[in-house]
């Protein structure tokens, strides 16, 4: 790839020997302009991968306020040129952020050394920002997922704390006595605890999903007999409105994928469906074979996706304006894109406010790679 390069010099001859001294060293001149207005004009232009800025030249502005405002718009990096440099010029071209200046009349092994220098440490200075936004995201994320913790977690804890109290007290209060009323407390702290490992869960498997860890176990599964026992465990939680149906077609061929991933996928997206339908309605989980991929089409007839939501459907505490008092943490849907991705599908949602929503999950049905016998790798 040619290393492009903008030269800023008023005078004319030394440009052009300096244009042709970079030629020779096997450098693309893209433009030589002779003003700090051009110089602007010309690096948005031409994106050149150096700038070699004189820093007396024409117009209002000399070469170091032209390099400032260059950097700070375009992040190029710059080295000066000049016959004469005193510490006052030195101290204002180093606080535009240069790689450097080199004196008149050039020589070509400075010159080409400076060059070389220069866009090594532009490119290790591009590196370090880009780990510092990563770090500084991470640190962000993990800010969120404390604070979303610490927040959600209160209400299942106060629940468990109020049912142990009330537990423990029964005998004082009549109206707290009775094996019923037993019954509803263990019942109401168990669903608090089911509810703050869920959220634990889904924040562990969020953190191993963006940092690249994610476990991905792909083996032969019988993808029907998973989507029923899911229609079955959810039953409980589907009131008496709701009514969950399982459509299979094509040829029932074993499935290529990760079961624990699979699950995940299918449980949040059909619990999902049965949540955002409060008046209930089917609940369908339609399962299509096709050569070397498995369709699944989840879908509800609850409230539906805002179409303006529609696109941030799967980042992170996103929720949509129409949920009302369902709760939920928006990590669920995150979490269920990344399981898509490492099995190396896709999927995309279609919804109408008031209608219902479709999922549709695409995966790939890949099979294993070959296992050669001893005697098979020995012709290899």
């Amino acid at each position: 790839m040619d290393t492009k390069l903008l030269i800023v010099e008023d005078e004319l001859l030394i440009a052009e020997i300096l244009s042709r001294k970079l030629k020779k060293l096997g450098y693309t001149v893209v433009d030589i302009v002779s003003s700090g207005e051009l110089a602007i004009q010309r690096a948005i232009e031409t994106e050149p991968d150096l700038i070699l800025m004189d820093i007396v030249i024409e117009g209002d502005m000399d070469g170091i306020e032209t390099a400032a405002i260059i950097h700070e718009n375009q992040n190029i990096p710059i080295i000066y040129t000049t016959a004469y440099a005193d510490d006052d010029t030195l101290e204002r071209a180093e606080n535009t952020g240069s790689y450097g200046y080199i004196l008149k009349p050039f020589k070509e092994r400075e010159l080409h050394a400076c060059i070389k220098i220069a866009l090594s440490q532009h490119q290790q200075s591009l590196k370090m920002q880009q780990s510092l936004a990563e770090a500084q995201a991470n640190s962000a994320n993990k800010s969120r997922y404390i604070s979303m913790a610490s927040h959600d977690l209160r209400t299942p804890l106060t629940t468990i704390q109020l049912s142990a109290e009330i537990l423990q007290n029964n005998n004082n209060h009549p109206a707290h006595s009775g094996e019923e009323f037993q019954k509803k407390s263990f019942e109401r702290i168990k669903r608090a605890v089911n509810n703050m490992s869920q959220m634990l869960d889904d924040v562990l498997m969020l953190n191993k999903a963006e940092s690249g860890q994610l476990p991905f176990f792909p083996d032969f599964l019988n993808v029907v007999e998973l989507c029923a026992s899911l229609l079955e465990d959810l039953q409980p939680i589907a009131a008496a409105k709701h009514c969950l149906k399982l459509q299979i077609h094509g040829e029932s061929i074993p499935g290529y994928l990760d079961k624990k991933l699979l699950r995940h996928i299918l449980m949040n997206l059909l619990s999902n469906a049965i949540k955002y339908s409060p008046k209930g309605g089917d609940v369908i989980l339609d399962l299509t074979w096709e050569p070397q991929q498995l369709i699944f089409r989840i879908q509800d007839e609850g409230i539906g996706i805002p179409p303006d939501f529609q696109s941030q459907l799967f980042q992170q505490f996103q929720r949509a304006s129409n949920v009302g008092n369902i709760k939920g943490t928006g990590l669920g849907l995150t979490i269920v894109k990344h399981s898509v991705d490492v099995h190396g599908g896709t999927i995309r949602v279609e919804s109408s406010l008031g209608k219902g929503t479709i999922f549709i999950v695409t995966l790939p049905n890949l099979m294993p790679p070959p296992k050669w016998t001893d005697e098979e790798s020995s012709n290899f």
